[in-house]
């Protein structure tokens, strides 16, 4: 199944002669592909799958693996990153979409962008099937997306229990699929906040944007105990210094903000309304001033965790105390 948030056009036969598959959302993409060649081996088990690179497309690659067979196999062909193709293996795709070869189908992965669009338009215009496959980047999004998911099983979760498993797990949609799966596998019955509570406790405590709470809200000690506690449990360093950017300039955004009910600002500053509250709260103690000596400890940080420092660890806790000391910068 392709799960949730994919948006298909009405050609919605796996099986079309080119599925295109439209956005930046590795799950959702790997998904795309997952169901073409799913109906593919269904249709015929020994069904051969390419899964190319644009560096491995070549100019005449396509020829060569789409030009009619003795056995007549089935055969799927999977382009990545087509909006990354050279000008001549492209030239040789828009040949390709004008005459399809029967039992060969073409998923094209693209990203979307202004890059590569002339492929883009050409695959529409020759009718491809097309799956959105959108970066999740509103927490509103990945809510739908873990309601849909436990949809998809045939299972029903509490709303209160969608809402904890993303604050416990964060952005990452494999993470936010595993853990429906997961659950759905482990649990009987309807799953509520108190089953997700048991399970991802310790996610939602190590997850980056608790460091990044903790540190805004000038509690040093706790922010670097779940500091320590997610890169133990695997976060990515690069998570955390991302959680504190927003976190920070959240701060920032909110304090040089007109005043107003949390829905007014919410469409202004293009946060949830239940964020502004949150902020709201985090933004006592904070002084211009300590936003931007804040910024700067992220920014090396940053630069730290990617590869200016040696010890990214040492980086991230430097910026953590650094955040933590300017949020109670007022009143000193």
């Amino acid at each position: 199944m392709l799960g949730a948030m994919a948006r298909k056009t009405a050609n919605d036969d796996p099986l079309a002669a080119v599925t295109l598959a439209v956005g930046q959302e590795d799950l959702l993409l790997d998904r795309a592909v997952q169901e073409v060649v799913a109906a593919a081996r269904a249709a015929d088990a020994d069904t051969d799958v390419r899964d190319l690179t644009p560096e491995q497309l070549q100019p005449g690659t396509l020829a060569e693996l789409t030009s009619p067979s003795l056995f007549a196999e089935r055969k799927v062909v999977v382009v990545r990153n087509a909006q990354d193709l050279s000008a001549d293996t492209i030239k040789d795709v828009k040949g390709y979409l004008s005459a399809p070869a029967e039992e060969i189908t073409l998923v094209l992965l693209h990203a979307g962008g202004a890059k590569g669009k002339g492929l883009l338009d050409a695959a529409r215009k020759a009718g491809a099937r097309e799956v959105a496959c959108p970066k999740m980047t509103k927490p509103a999004d990945r809510l739908a997306f873990v309601r849909q998911e436990f949809r998809a099983t045939g299972r029903s979760a509490t709303p209160e229990a969608c809402q904890a498993l993303v604050d416990a797990i964060g952005s990452d949609l494999r993470e936010l699929a595993s853990a429906v799966s997961q659950l759905v596998a482990d649990v009987e019955g309807t799953i509520d906040e108190a089953v997700v509570g048991r399970y991802y406790t310790g996610r939602a405590e190590a997850s980056s944007f608790t460091v990044a709470d903790r540190a805004v809200e000038g509690r040093a000690a706790e922010a670097l105990e779940a500091l320590r506690w997610s890169l133990a449990t695997g976060v990515a360093p690069v998570m955390i210094t991302s959680a504190l950017a927003q976190g920070v300039r959240a701060i920032g955004k909110l304090s040089s903000a007109r005043g107003g009910r949390p829905a007014d600002l919410a469409r202004e500053l293009g946060m949830p309304p239940w964020k502004i509250d949150r902020v709201r709260q985090q933004m006592r103690g904070w002084t211009p001033d300590g936003v931007a000596v804040a910024l700067r400890a992220v920014a090396e940080a940053d630069a730290g965790v990617k590869g200016g420092g040696d010890d990214p660890e040492y980086a991230l806790e430097k910026a953590v105390v650094a955040i933590a000391r300017a949020a109670r910068s007022r009143g000193r």
